[in-house]
């Protein structure tokens, strides 16, 4: 199993890595929405372990306009539309035209409300089908899409989805071989009785140093950066635990098998479903630029 989970990683981070490195946001997009629509699957494939089957094409649907909206803002930035200047005065009318990422929700809610009058499924799956639908897009595609608002963030926003990345790989890494040589204590043997305590400080401690190296393309204090890896570290933690959650809930083991050594596709990225927004919330909210 060990070696089939290095061959796997061997192949795939290289690829990631020039992904995001030399393709452009879009790229990111399109390479987002298709880890996000496996990802959806294979949540899908859980609910319906358990009874609960989704509208899949109405929610993939609504996750890639959502995915699409969060792309959108960084081709259109204030005081311009699609490269073409805007005067001051007609600003309003540009974030008037231009939707927001909300608004996918809204009309994620209003098509459930269509579907659910119009449908012929029996009465007693109305609710289990809006759950499961919502909590797919609210768990897992959400989440996602903040991959695309951290490369979008100008020239640093690569080396910023790198961060968020190359954290997440390193702290499961050292979570990972640590936990296998010397856990003791169990983080949450209710969700996932092989994760320990011990694992997890490694894991943590290994996202650290990461940032030590981020440094020179991030331009922040390393106590910053330090700290922003420590925060989506933990948050990946809790990702990992909460699809662990997810899958004993099913009663599986893993949420599919397109990953040797991973497992499937949602089990790869767990982590990044809460590291993702964390990075980007600690670095918007909280970054002061050097000048």
């Amino acid at each position: 199993m060990t070696w089939k989970r290095v061959a796997t990683a061997a192949v795939l981070i290289p690829f990631v890595v020039f992904l995001v490195l030399r393709g452009s946001t879009a790229v990111i997009a399109l390479a987002s929405g298709v880890f996000m629509v496996l990802a959806l699957l294979e949540y899908f494939a859980l609910g319906e372990a358990i009874g609960h089957r989704a509208h899949r094409a109405w929610t993939i649907f609504c996750a890639l306009v959502l995915l699409f909206l969060q792309w959108l803002p960084t081709v259109v930035r204030p005081g311009d539309f699609g490269g073409f200047s805007v005067p001051a005065g007609l600003q309003w009318l540009v974030y008037r035209v231009v939707p927001q990422p909300e608004e996918a929700l809204f009309l994620f809610v209003a098509g459930i409300a269509v579907i659910t009058m119009f449908s012929r499924r029996p009465l007693v799956e109305v609710l289990p089908a809006a759950g499961i639908s919502a909590s797919g897009l609210l768990l897992v595609a959400l989440p996602l899409t903040y991959a695309v608002r951290l490369d979008g963030w100008g020239e640093s926003g690569p080396w910023l989805l790198l961060f968020a990345l190359v954290i997440t790989w390193a702290g499961d890494t050292a979570a990972y071989f640590a936990g296998r040589a010397f856990g003791r204590n169990p983080l949450a043997p209710h969700l996932s009785p092989k994760k320990t305590w011990e694992g997890s400080l490694a894991g943590v401690a290994a996202s650290a140093v990461v940032a030590v190296f981020f440094q020179r393309w991030l331009h922040a204090s390393l106590g910053y950066l330090v700290g922003m890896a420590v925060a989506g570290n933990v948050a990946g933690q809790v990702g990992d635990l909460l699809e662990s959650a997810y899958k004993r809930s099913a009663g599986v083991k893993d949420s599919g098998a397109m990953l040797p050594g991973h497992g499937g596709v949602l089990d790869r990225i767990d982590a990044l479903i809460l590291a993702f927004p964390v990075v980007w919330y600690y670095w918007m909210l909280t970054y002061t630029p050097k000048f």
